[in-house]
């Protein structure tokens, strides 16, 4: 059961959780400038992309790993990828055509196989790039995970990413890296060295659902709105909203679950919307 539809007792509970885990084409200059309006603090060293930003809400502060619980955040972060390449121009749904194909039937296309200057964007846009015939938003979060029974298929698999993202994060100043002995084994951990960083993250998703709310979905940021449904999708939605008091928790819950509750396919259709966004939400959500 997801996170979101469980209510913490009390916010004591909450809080203690908190404080427990506390050449590019013209469309990726046009995310790159939404992204720097939208948080003008952010410099262009600790600037996180969603695959980041996600693993990051999802870190235990001091432990720096993620809860051994958590079976969604793998398929989450393939889904910031393939969101993160489309918001940049590399990516984008096959044309309707006049038969109208649902949002889930439609591939994936390469718009431009320009590097994005990320090793794992451009690991995820190589295997989609030279993919034929192309496969569905679907196809591609499960081939990039590496849940294919198909062998042929298995090198499709992006592997060690979270850690291979931690280690993005230790190189940007928000994580360090440490040895901890859990008995059996060693294991490499990144505990959260600029609470700065991880502060805004939470306080720019607590925004949005709150003080700076928009009831409808395509006047908000792109970015900001595919990382609510991402991290819902991981779930690690709830890391975000446990400092909250009580009255802004259940307020903040109320607006997450009318995004749930929106039809990607109307969503798709509207002026402005990005296609390949409203297909990875109806990929997690239906």
């Amino acid at each position: 059961m997801s996170s979101l539809t469980q209510r913490s007792s009390g916010l004591v509970q909450r809080r203690t959780e908190a404080s427990r885990s506390a050449a590019a084409v013209p469309e990726e200059e046009e995310a790159r400038r939404t992204d720097e309006d939208s948080d003008p603090e952010d410099s262009k060293e600790t600037r996180l992309t969603l695959m980041e930003e996600v693993l990051l809400l999802g870190l235990k502060d001091r432990e720096g790993y993620t809860s051994f619980w958590n079976d969604c955040i793998s398929s989450g972060l393939r889904g910031c990828m393939l969101i993160e390449l489309a918001l940049r121009g590399r990516l984008q749904l096959e044309n309707n055509g006049m038969r109208r194909k649902a949002l889930l039937a439609r591939k994936v296309l390469c718009k431009s196989d320009a590097p994005t200057g990320d090793v794992l964007l451009d690991e995820a846009l190589k295997h989609i790039k030279e993919t034929q015939p192309p496969e569905t938003v679907q196809s591609w979060v499960e081939l990039l995970s590496g849940e294919t029974w198909n062998p042929l298929k298995l090198h499709y698999q992006l592997r060690n990413v979270r850690e291979r993202l931690a280690k993005n994060l230790v190189e940007k100043g928000v994580l360090t890296t440490e040895k901890q002995n859990f008995l059996l084994f060693d294991m490499t951990t990144h505990p959260l060295t600029n609470s700065t960083i991880k502060h805004r993250l939470i306080r720019k998703v607590q925004e949005a659902v709150l003080d700076k709310w928009v009831s409808e979905p395509q006047r908000m940021d792109k970015r900001l709105l595919a990382l609510i449904f991402l991290a819902h999708s991981s779930d690690v939605l709830e890391n975000a909203f446990a400092p909250l008091l009580d009255e802004q928790y259940d307020l903040a819950m109320k607006r997450v679950r009318q995004l749930l509750e929106l039809e990607p396919e109307t969503e798709s259709a509207k002026p402005n919307a990005n296609e390949l966004l409203w297909a990875v939400v109806a990929a997690f959500t239906k």
